[in-house]
């Protein structure tokens, strides 16, 4: 059989083109791990939340970008998933969650927590302390002592002895969001917006359970994708 022999220009042509048309590829599509979650959480952005927080109330002087910032090094993945337009719709849904627990970062706790009972007597891995309350606290309002236990171990502070902590300390309290957020929110959050209102909430607002609340959680994720120049996508409830 005849061989063809290609000059060694044309070779190196072709390389350059190849090179050329992969780093044309990458800057149209840059890779998650070039995200940078505090590039699109700005303090514009952040400020713009808890701004329509009443003066008096607790959360003003308890969350911070800063120590939202501080707890996501723990954290690191969060906010880099799939395209960069992923990443944002991602960002939008937690402050969303967040937005509406809290009331844009007005509370802390959990509104007549003390009064409520989250102890799961059943989970015996986890059991409760009688002596102490795992109602809603944080910025995604952690509750139940299953939670508070794998939360505690995870970030290194006493979840069932001391549930109190997520509520003194404010990266703690951040942590606990985002702990919660990576291990039960992140894995459906392809699913779309709705499959996080399920993750978070889905118990008392999905399938008709509280139809209000739902489309709230709609209208703060819609907004912040408008903010981020981000379509919501599909599946909002």
């Amino acid at each position: 059989m005849a061989q063809i022999i290609v000059p060694s220009n044309i070779f190196l042509t072709l390389i350059i083109v190849a090179a050329a048309v992969a780093g044309y590829v990458e800057a149209q599509s840059p890779s998650t791990s070039e995200v940078s979650v505090a590039d699109i959480v700005t303090p514009e952005f952040f400020n713009g939340i808890i701004g329509q927080a009443e003066a008096s109330c607790a959360g003003k002087n308890f969350y911070s970008r800063a120590t939202f910032l501080e707890a996501l090094k723990s954290y690191d993945q969060f906010g880099k998933i799939g395209s960069i337009d992923d990443s944002k719709r991602e960002i939008a849904a937690f402050f969303a969650h967040v937005t509406h627990e809290t009331f844009h970062f007005c509370y802390i706790e959990e509104i007549d927590g003390p009064s409520k009972d989250y102890c799961d007597e059943s989970n015996t891995q986890y059991p409760c302390n009688p002596n102490k309350g795992y109602y809603g606290r944080g910025p995604i309002q952690l509750s139940w002592n299953p939670n508070y236990g794998r939360a505690g171990e995870n970030i290194g502070f006493d979840g069932l002895n001391s549930p109190e902590t997520v509520a003194n300390d404010p990266i703690i309290a951040f942590k606990t969001a985002l702990w919660y957020w990576m291990n039960s929110v992140r894995p459906v959050i392809g699913e779309g917006f709705g499959a996080t209102i399920r993750a978070i909430n889905g118990a008392l607002e999905c399938d008709g359970g509280n139809p209000a609340t739902v489309q709230k959680r709609v209208e703060y994720f819609t907004e912040y994708c408008n903010q981020l120049g981000v379509a919501p996508g599909d599946n909002l409830t």
